[in-house]
């Protein structure tokens, strides 16, 4: 059985666009990122047929997924909250711009903690982790009990589609390890507002060799 995911970066935030390092800061979108994700609304096809939506903890994502998805029911998974950014967090380039530890950071490619953090391998294994027990654990069952429900009833044109609104980090730790190609983790960067569609195989993923194909990036 195939099921596709729609991975969404959540929209704009006031600390997105003055480009801050927004990791356990909570906030709303701003009024320009409320209207970012009106806009892209109109461009998910297929939104109407999403059977749940996967959402981090923090505020941005949730009223993202409102916006996109009002009418489905959002589950909440704690591991996919965004790197935390410990003694850089909330700043930006012009604020740390000479900071030892800022400058150390970006010498690593950044992969080293941030000050009072996490290190990328530290949140990969998290946000992995957690996107693991997702599929296993939720996805999988409902797509078997939704497969069930639409038995002769011309299931085989239609897919189980789910959706995840996270984060820009969540999205490259998921797809650094899974999508095939593979590419490092820093290629799947996305700007707020936009993602990737991907899909993946059940039957590969119960015998323990998933991965996910991407179809689109948005």
């Amino acid at each position: 059985m195939k099921i596709k995911i729609w991975m969404i970066r959540h929209g704009m935030t006031a600390g997105n666009r003055q480009q801050r390092y927004v990791g356990t800061t909570d906030e709303l979108l701003c009024e320009e990122g409320r209207q970012q994700i009106i806009l892209k609304r109109q461009l998910i096809k297929s939104y109407q047929n999403i059977q749940n939506v996967y959402v981090s903890p923090m505020l941005r994502c949730r009223e993202t997924a409102e916006i996109l998805f009002p009418a489905v029911s959002q589950i909440t998974e704690a591991g996919f909250r965004e790197c935390s950014f410990g003694e850089f967090e909330y700043r930006n380039y012009q604020e740390l711009n000479g900071h030892p530890d800022y400058q150390a950071w970006i010498d690593s490619g950044g992969t080293i903690g941030f000050p009072g953090g996490e290190d990328q391998k530290a949140f990969c294994d998290r946000v992995q982790t957690a996107f693991e027990a997702c599929i296993r654990d939720d996805v999988m069952p409902k797509a078997r009990n939704w497969g069930q429900t639409y038995a002769g009833q011309n299931a085989a044109e239609k897919e189980f589609t789910t959706a995840m609104v996270v984060h820009g980090g969540t999205i490259m730790a998921i797809l650094s390890k899974w999508a095939m190609p593979h590419q490092d983790y820093f290629y799947w960067q996305v700007k707020n507002g936009c993602g990737y569609l991907v899909c993946l195989d059940t039957d590969e993923w119960l015998a323990e060799k998933g991965s996910l194909s991407v179809i689109e990036k948005f």
